[in-house]
């Protein structure tokens, strides 16, 4: 039922519409942020492992073994890993700062696009970190390199391993970023409900 305009004091005041949200949209809303949190903190959580890996790959034996910084594809994945987990982190937060006050940090037009670009420029660039990186490892164990120190080799084979696991939940974040872009152009609102 639409109230109908009252008039106080000389003014008109008519009803602004409502937006009414069911229940049963509310839920959905609230299941899809809890989704973006999780995907944004797994991501975060493994690029940080990847980096973590990678910067404590060096073993104390001398100038005889490798060291992750003497490969510029290793030094690529733990900054990248570094970078992205940074982002997500950023993001995770922005999350529940949304979930709690119910506003962007941003004004809602940038935000969307703020996050729907970040989460594809960041996903693309720990994916290409860690192929880079994945090159690397496979030509050290054509060179025996991983027949001499072993443990250099899992250590760093761990740390793309963790880098591609980010890079998966980045990109599934970026799927549910580009899915509120896309309720934005249409909707004029980041919610498809």
């Amino acid at each position: 039922m639409m109230r109908s305009p009252q008039v106080r004091n000389g003014v008109v005041d008519t009803p602004s519409p409502s937006h009414f949200h069911s229940t049963v949209s509310v839920h959905k809303l609230r299941r899809f942020n809890i989704l973006i949190i999780v995907f944004r903190f797994a991501s975060f959580c493994f690029s940080l492992a990847s980096a973590i890996f990678m910067f404590t790959n060096s073993r104390r034996g001398g100038s005889d073994f490798p060291q992750w910084h003497h490969f510029d594809a290793f030094r690529f994945v733990a900054v990248a890993g570094g970078i992205v987990a940074l982002y997500s982190l950023f993001e995770v937060g922005a999350s529940v700062w949304e979930i709690s006050r119910g506003v962007t940090v941003f004004p809602e037009a940038l935000q969307v696009w703020f996050d729907f670009g970040h989460d594809q420029v960041f996903a693309y660039l720990l994916l290409s970190a860690d192929s880079a990186g994945t090159s690397l490892a496979r030509t050290l164990r054509d060179m025996d390199t991983c027949k001499v120190n072993n443990a250099f080799c899992v250590q760093s084979d761990i740390s793309i391993a963790f880098g591609f696991a980010g890079f998966m939940f980045l990109g599934f974040s970026s799927l549910l970023s580009g899915f509120r872009v896309v309720s934005f152009i249409i909707n004029g609102s980041r919610f498809h409900v």
